[in-house]
C-alpha cells in the first residue's frame, strides 16, 4: 500500500511539478500547475528596466527585484495581447529559454530549483515594433508560494528617424541663415 502511495505521489509530480521549467502549454495564461492559487497578497517582486524606451535590436536589461525566488516565467507582451514578444538573450545561471508564441527565445524560466535573485539579469531584444511593451513575470518563492500577473512599467518605442534628423540639421541651418541675414542687414543700416 506504501508503494502504491509513492507510486501515485511520483506520477502526480512528474504531471504537476516542473522544477526544470515552465512547459510551453504554460506561455499564454501564466499560472503554474502546482496543485495551489497563487498568492492574493500583492507580490514582493517587481520588474525594473534599464530604460523607459527601446529601439528594435538593441537589447533591454531586465532585473526581477525582491527577495531570493527558485522559478520564474518572464516575457514581454504589448498591451491586449498573450502572446510573448521579442526575443531574449543569453539567459543567466539556472534559466532556460522557452518556446512561446512560435519563437523558441520568446522568454524565460527556471531551468532548476536552485536560487535566483536582484544579481539574475535578463537580456530582451525588441522586435520591430511601434507599440508600447511591458514585461510580464510569474515569480514562485517555493513550490507552494507563487505571484502571477507581476508587471513592469511600460516601455515606449523609440525609433530612430534618420528624417528628423535631417530635418533638425535643416531647421538649424535656416536659423543661421536668418541670423546672419539680419545682422547683414543691420551693419549696412549703421553704414548708411
Amino acid at each position: 500500500m506504501l508503494l502504491l502511495a509513492l507510486f501515485l505521489l511520483k506520477v502526480l509530480c512528474l504531471v504537476e511539478c516542473y522544477p526544470n521549467g515552465a512547459p510551453t502549454g504554460a506561455c499564454e495564461a501564466m499560472i503554474p500547475r502546482h496543485g495551489v492559487q497563487p498568492q492574493p497578497s500583492p507580490a514582493p517582486y517587481s520588474i525594473l528596466t534599464n530604460s523607459k524606451t527601446f529601439q528594435p535590436g538593441v537589447p533591454v536589461t531586465v532585473t526581477i527585484v525582491g527577495p531570493d525566488y527558485r522559478g520564474v516565467l518572464l516575457e514581454a507582451r504589448t498591451q491586449g495581447s498573450a502572446n510573448a514578444l521579442g526575443s531574449w538573450r543569453l539567459p543567466p545561471p539556472d534559466t532556460k529559454f522557452l518556446k512561446c508564441a512560435g519563437n523558441p527565445q520568446g522568454a524565460v524560466t527556471h531551468s532548476n530549483t536552485n536560487l535566483k535573485g536582484n544579481t539574475t539579469v535578463f537580456s530582451w531584444i525588441p522586435p520591430n515594433t511601434m507599440g508600447p511593451v511591458y514585461f510580464m513575470a510569474t515569480v514562485a518563492k517555493q513550490f507552494s508560494v507563487f505571484w502571477v500577473d507581476v508587471r513592469s512599467n511600460t516601455l515606449t518605442s523609440e525609433k530612430k528617424n534618420n528624417l528628423g534628423l535631417a530635418t533638425d540639421a535643416g531647421s538649424q541651418m535656416t536659423e543661421e541663415k536668418t541670423l546672419l541675414l539680419a545682422t547683414c542687414f543691420l551693419v549696412l543700416h549703421i553704414l548708411r
